[in-house]
């Protein structure tokens, strides 16, 4: 009866492996870097011009929709400080890096649109009952700029949506170019029909909108941050893909998880029929995994089974 653990060889295969996942999942972070410096600094210009506009043409709606715009900077910021924590390089105390604060920044950013949804639906009732005078022009004017400000930042970040964080940042400057596209039709509406009600309305539609694509976002950082196995990883196929690995008998005891929004653990027993093939055996599976998004893999090869029912693994 053999058992091992296969440290050396283990580990330049998880090097192997673990190359080949980046270039199966990840952006280049520095050029994600610059696409959040440049969304950034376009906002907090617009915010800041919006706010003047507010000010100069006494408009509370300016006001707080610069506010409102202002969250959309945090958002991206803390987008950008997830994008550098989950390169962070591991220490004695924490093993994987800060990586996983990634995940948390994405629950916090689901929680914050979900907010704003609530913060236009508030709104928007409160407008039916308490209909506000629109200064049609100055506000399809600025509405107009948010479009082409909120929907730049959207077109940059959606090229490159490969993690739940971008895809936070990008829901958040969509909802916003969406909300900027519905001022510009209630301000047009309402200049040539005097319709104020169009206005809430409006702003409800938009609203659940939103809602519908902050909950998908929400679900699945929930899911990450109790370590569920990610959504684009199915996990009876990478069992099928390891039992037909030439020389498996069987495999056990896996565990698959999220060590930050963009990189994928897995931990599994492996039984195997001939021990000395056990270098070729474990090469081949985390090859094969890290092309399926998995670049950390650790494999426990064993020639039967009966070694777990004594030991209780």
């Amino acid at each position: 009866m053999q058992h091992n653990h296969n440290h050396s060889d283990n580990h330049d295969a998880h090097h192997h492996g673990h190359h080949a996942g980046h270039h199966h999942h990840h952006a280049d972070p520095a050029q994600m870097g610059t696409i959040y410096t440049v969304a950034i600094v376009i906002n907090l210009l617009f915010v800041a011009a919006e706010a003047v506009a507010g000010i100069v043409g006494h408009s509370m709606g300016l006001l707080s929709d610069a506010g409102h715009n202002l969250s959309d900077v945090f958002c991206l910021l803390l987008a950008m400080v997830a994008l550098k924590l989950s390169h962070t390089h591991a220490t004695k105390r924490f093993t994987y890096g800060y990586r996983k604060s990634s995940v948390l920044i994405s629950l916090l950013n689901a929680i914050i649109l979900l907010v704003a949804v609530g913060g236009i639906v508030v709104e928007s009732i409160h407008k039916f009952s308490h209909p506000v005078p629109v200064n049609g022009l100055l506000v399809t004017w600025t509405a107009a700029v948010a479009i082409v400000v909120n929907g730049f930042t959207a077109w940059m970040l959606s090229r490159k949506q490969h993690d739940i964080n971008t895809r936070g940042a990008f829901l958040h400057m969509l909802a916003d170019t969406l909300v900027s596209a519905g001022v510009v039709v209630s301000g047009i509406v309402i200049t040539y029909t005097g319709w104020t009600v169009i206005d809430p309305i409006i702003g409800l539609v938009i609203a659940v909108v939103i809602l519908v694509s902050t909950w998908q976002l929400l679900a699945e950082s929930l899911r990450m941050s109790v370590d569920a196995v990610p959504e684009d990883i199915d996990p009876d196929s990478i069992a099928d893909m390891m039992r037909r690995t030439e020389g498996v008998l069987d495999v056990h005891h896996i565990h698959i998880w999220p060590i930050s929004t963009t990189e994928t653990a897995l931990t599994a027993h492996i039984v195997i029929a001939d021990i000395t093939l056990l270098d070729d055996t474990t090469h081949a599976i985390k090859t094969m995994l890290a092309t399926q998004g998995i670049a950390h893999s650790t494999l426990e090869l064993e020639t039967t089974a009966s070694h777990c029912d004594r030991h209780g693994c």
